[in-house]
């Protein structure tokens, strides 16, 4: 796992303005992330090595940070100082926060594909009974009986 969370291309991807910046565009530089995380330039260095924050790499292999991974490292922080947690339960946690936020994703996916099943059964089901002929008397199957009907005739008089 890169510590990042989810990411890949969403809905509209292809549409997307690839010049457009997002919360997962790599623009920072190690020295203004670490002054925009509240930490120094060599704990984002270790957090890097250790896998617990990943940033991008450019060609010349210098680390760019995003958005997100400046709000990861605080929430690595915060979890390391307030809570007092050690770094290999933290990227445990980063792990499974990254996993339960895949799972979220598939659980959608598939939502939305019985959805799409549903409607179109209903749909082969109405015209299925659109095509049923209306001029016929649907059978009912009578159950027999033990009673017995005695018939008699009018006398004529």
């Amino acid at each position: 796992m890169d510590g990042r969370g989810v990411r890949g291309p969403g809905p509209g991807s292809r549409n997307r303005n690839p010049y457009q910046l997002t919360d997962e565009s790599p623009v920072y530089v190690i020295s203004v992330a670490a002054q925009l995380s509240g930490l120094h330039p060599q704990t984002l260095r270790q957090y890097d090595r250790l896998g617990l924050v990943s940033p991008d790499r450019t060609a010349g292999r210098g680390r760019r940070y995003s958005a997100r991974d400046i709000e990861l490292l605080r929430q690595v922080q915060q979890l390391s100082q307030d809570e007092g947690i050690n770094l290999a339960g933290i990227k445990r946690i980063i792990e499974l926060e990254n996993q339960v936020a895949a799972l979220q994703a598939r659980v959608a996916e598939l939502s939305q594909a019985v959805e799409g099943a549903a409607a179109a059964m209903q749909q082969r089901e109405a015209a299925v009974h659109a095509s049923y002929r209306r001029d016929l008397v649907p059978y009912q199957d009578v159950h027999p009986t033990s009673a017995l009907v005695v018939w008699r005739p009018k006398r004529a008089e």
